[in-house]
């Protein structure tokens, strides 16, 4: 995978690109709601943070949260956002986390793990920083559990190009359950419509998926023309939903 470098590439254009509707963050807390503890609050760890698209809507439903995100002009988005009391955001990354151990109660990775270069570092750190009976809750895609976005098919190689981005499955489980973490849950979420075809066509356009990075540029000129010619036959229809995995970890008492 070609490492993206937020604070030269993507970071004015990532909060629109990325960004989720009310009834889709509402589905989102729903599903962490169904795995998470019953007590609250809860302090949370919102690891890649980025812009901040989900760490106010955590701290509302659950109780404080620290946003940790390596990039300067991710974390920069996010604190010009208006803000929640009980947010903070921090310079840190999977590998090097700036809490204290045993210091909170969850940790959430949103898209964000296929990032993280030393794995094997990055589940050490959360080991130590999470409270034994906590969770963390990993909304990742994976090689063989891959959710297929319409769109894709319409780059060469688009699946497969994507999927490559992955671990599977069981190579992701096996890192944690070595260092005393348990699956407590495996599903999907389906959120609601992201709107039209249009709509997700000019989000597309900004690049803020990885998945663009690792594409030659005659794939994406390609690709795009050939979205942009089907999109055009339909625009306003609403585009298609498809189940999202979330894997969600607990640390063994």
């Amino acid at each position: 995978m070609r490492s993206i470098d937020y604070d030269t590439e993507q970071h004015q254009d990532y909060a629109r690109g990325r960004a989720l509707a009310q009834p889709q963050l509402r589905e989102w807390i729903r599903a962490f709601e169904a795995v998470l503890p019953d007590r609250r609050p809860l302090t949370g760890l919102d690891v890649g943070s980025g812009t901040g698209r989900f760490t106010p809507a955590l701290a509302e439903a659950f109780g404080p949260v620290t946003g940790v995100e390596p990039s300067v002009r991710m974390r920069e988005v996010a604190q010009a956002q208006p803000q929640h009391p009980d947010v903070r955001y921090l310079a840190g990354a999977a590998e090097d986390l700036p809490v204290p151990s045993d210091s909170v109660d969850y940790a959430l990775m949103f898209l964000s793990w296929h990032h993280v270069q030393d794995k094997p570092r990055a589940a050490r750190e959360l080991t130590r920083v999470i409270r034994p009976g906590g969770r963390l809750l990993l909304r990742a895609n994976f090689s063989d559990h891959h959710p297929r976005p319409w769109w894709l098919a319409h780059f060469p190689n688009g699946y497969e190009a994507d999927a490559a981005l992955f671990q599977p499955l069981h190579e992701v489980i096996a890192t944690f359950t070595s260092l005393g973490w348990r699956v407590a849950s495996f599903d999907t979420v389906t959120e609601p419509s992201s709107g039209t075809y249009g709509d997700m066509l000019e989000r597309l356009r900004l690049r803020t998926l990885s998945f663009f990075a690792q594409l030659s540029p005659d794939d994406l000129e390609a690709g795009f023309r050939r979205l942009e010619e089907a999109v055009a036959a339909d625009p306003d229809s609403p585009a298609p939903v498809f189940a999202e995995p979330l894997l969600t970890l607990e640390l063994h008492p």
